[in-house]
Formats: structure tokens, C-alpha cells, sequence
């Protein structure tokens, strides 16, 4: 072979190669996610949502309930609760109760439970926490604790960053509702748990055949279910009430668990399309590892899954300034949801309302809240 042959080889090789190399992805990953996300969203049929051809409605909760448990990864849980009152303390009008009981088969918590004087019973209110990249407290974010000065100076600056000054579910017991917080697994007494940590949390869930998002389903239902159990509680008559994180626990025990019969949401609602922004918690892992059923998307969108709960009472609050959950996607969000509630006849049981400020529960929001509750429970 001639050199001139040998040259003429080599440029067209070198010249393949830069075109092989020119039709390869330069990079895989950008803001956390693959580079092909949009064609991963735009597969996104969400194909067991409602749509107005549903004719059978019960049917069709039905499937979506079936679809939302089978890919929690959890096997059902009958275990006795077997509660037993640790401390109590005289608040008033009511009575806060540190209370152990079996909240699944492999865990045994301590609960807050407030409980009003008085002939009962009594309408109640599973209370739910956020996330808040804050461990140390979790059913102290909502109920004021005792007993631990240091535990409650943490709680005390928690109510004034976001409830007002004020502990919710104290407020609520405070108009003759008996009230229920537990922690979270990670939060509170069922830690330890750092921001980093979650991520390995997460991964060795799964690595047992589990998941966070699937164990906080499972035992915020059986949360539900103690609640309803107390013999001072109305039959029937057990409200979810959340912020944030809580606020999708809320939505979603509703919809999984016939205990609750009403739900309060504050800050937790928006679509798929809406949170994966860039910017968005959800793209950062952190609380997505809570909020995430392997696969469900698939499935249901969040606005989906929540219009499980229908046509239970539905109150949502959204922040016209929350950075969390986009306004617009709230309202696409809520948009779908009222028209499950209308197939149902029930429209006037779906109540969604834009709040001036951000990510917050505040005192007024609250107060509006629990009117509203007072109102389904005909008081």
C-alpha cells in the first residue's frame, strides 16, 4: 500500500470518528436529573387517573387504592395496638397524655394525645408534621412538649417560624377535638436522622425490600385507625389535618384509610410536571424519598392519588409565595381534583383556597381551618 493510500485511510477513519463521537451525548446528567427527562415526562399517561369516562366510580377507587398499596411494598398490619399512658399533664381544658403503643408489627412509638374534659365523645384530628430538614422534633412541631426544656425551646422556635407562635394540634384540642401526633420514622424520638442520612435511609429501605414513602403510608393509617380506637373518640368522626410533608400524609391517609372521614391540607399539593423544576426540593432528593412510592408515577399522579379520598371532605390551602409547591400547579392540581369531587356529587365537599404568604401555617389559615372542620362535624 502506497503512503498516500495509508494518509487517505486515516483522515476518513478520523473523520468517522468525530462524526461517531458528534451524534453521542456529551453529557448524561443536568440539574440532578437524566438529560433525557423531558422524554421520560412526556411518557407520563398517568393511565389510571380519572377521567370522565369512569362510570363506576367505586370501582375505580378501588383499583387506584389497590394500585397505591401494592407498590407502598407493605403487607397489611393487624397488630394490637396495646397502648399504655406513659405521663400525663392537666391543660386546662383538655389533658396531654404521652402515650406507647404498637404502631406496627416492628414498632412500638410514643404518641402525643390531648384529650378534652368534659363528656365525650369526641370529634378528632390525626395531626401530621413536616419535614422541615428539622429530625430532633417531629409530633412536637405540632403539639407543645413537657418534661424536656431543651426539646421544648426547639418546638417553641418551630410554632414561631410557621404556625404563628402557636401549637396547632393545642389549638385544636382547645375547641374539644381529641388530637394524636407521632413521629415519623427519623423525627423525634425515632431517630436520629440528618439531611445526608436520608439518602442512605432510603437506599437501604429498598435494599430490604421497603421504602420510606411505603412505611410512612402503612403507619400513618395505622396512626388513623389507634385514633379512631379511643373510647373517647366520636365514631366517624377522625380528621387528617397537615403542613407540608404532613400535608401529603394527610391526602394520602384519606385516601388509603377509611378511619379518616375529613381532611385538612395546608401546602402539599401539586402536580408531577409542576415540582420537577429546576430549583425544586424534588429534584434535590431530601423529603422526595417520603413523598415517592417506587414506580406509582407510572400510575397516579399526586393529584390522583389524593382524589382517592373522594368524596370525603377535602379542604386544601395553597401559598400564593410558596416556593415548594408553585402556585400554578397548585391550581392545576386542585383543578383536577374538583372535578373527582363533582363526578361524585359531592362539589361542595372539595374546598381549595390560594392564601396570600408562603410556606406557613398561620394562626388566621388555622382558624379558618378548623372552622371549617367544626362545620363538617355539624358544631
Amino acid at each position: 500500500m502506497h503512503l498516500r493510500d495509508l494518509l487517505v485511510g486515516a483522515l476518513m477513519g478520523a473523520t468517522g470518528l468525530a462524526c461517531a463521537q458528534a451524534d453521542l451525548q456529551t453529557a448524561g446528567v443536568h440539574d440532578n436529573m437524566p438529560v433525557f427527562a423531558p422524554a421520560l415526562k412526556g411518557r407520563l399517561a398517568f393511565p389510571m387517573a380519572w377521567t370522565p369516562q369512569v362510570a363506576d366510580l367505586p370501582a375505580w377507587r378501588a383499583a387506584g387504592r389497590k394500585k397505591v398499596w401494592e407498590l407502598t411494598l407493605q403487607s397489611a398490619d393487624t397488630t394490637p395496638f396495646m397502648p399504655r399512658v406513659i405521663a400525663e399533664l392537666d391543660r386546662g381544658s383538655y389533658v396531654a397524655r404521652k402515650v406507647a403503643f404498637n404502631l406496627s408489627a416492628d414498632s412500638r412509638v410514643l404518641g402525643l394525645l390531648l384529650v378534652p374534659k368534659g363528656t365525650g365523645p369526641f370529634p378528632a384530628a390525626l395531626m401530621l408534621h413536616d419535614h422541615g430538614a428539622r429530625f430532633d422534633i417531629g409530633k412536637e412541631k405540632l403539639i407543645e412538649p413537657w418534661g424536656d426544656p431543651a426539646r421544648q425551646a426547639t418546638a417553641q422556635a418551630w410554632s414561631k417560624k410557621y404556625f404563628s407562635g402557636r401549637f396547632p394540634g393545642d389549638a385544636l384540642a382547645q375547641r374539644g377535638y381529641v388530637v394524636l401526633a407521632v413521629d415519623a420514622l427519623g423525627w423525634g424520638d425515632r431517630g436520629p436522622l440528618t439531611a445526608d442520612a436520608q439518602q442512605a435511609l432510603a437506599a437501604n429501605s429498598l435494599n430490604l425490600g421497603t421504602s420510606l414513602a411505603g412505611i410512612m403510608a402503612l403507619e400513618d393509617t395505622r396512626a388513623a385507625e389507634f385514633l379512631a380506637a379511643q373510647p373517647e373518640v366520636a365514631p366517624g368522626k377522625v380528621a387528617a389535618v397537615g403542613f407540608s410533608m404532613g400535608g401529603l400524609r394527610a391526602w394520602q391517609v384519606a385516601a388509603l384509610s377509611n378511619a379518616i372521614s375529613a381532611f385538612v391540607v395546608v401546602n402539599a399539593m401539586a402536580t408531577t410536571d409542576g415540582l420537577m423544576v429546576a430549583g425544586n426540593n424534588q429534584l434535590k432528593g431530601s423529603s422526595a424519598w417520603q413523598t415517592l412510592h417506587p414506580g406509582l408515577v407510572r400510575y397516579l399522579d399526586f393529584p390522583d392519588v389524593a382524589s382517592l379520598a373522594a368524596p370525603k371532605p377535602a379542604l386544601f390551602f395553597a401559598g400564593e409565595q410558596d416556593r415548594l409547591f408553585p402556585a400554578a400547579s397548585a391550581q392545576t392540581a386542585f383543578a383536577r381534583m374538583g372535578k373527582v369531587w363533582a363526578a361524585w356529587k359531592a362539589a361542595d365537599r372539595f374546598e381549595a383556597r390560594m392564601l396570600p404568604g408562603g410556606h406557613e401555617f398561620t394562626q388566621p389559615a388555622q382558624e379558618a381551618a378548623y372552622d371549617w372542620l367544626d362545620r363538617q362535624r355539624g358544631r
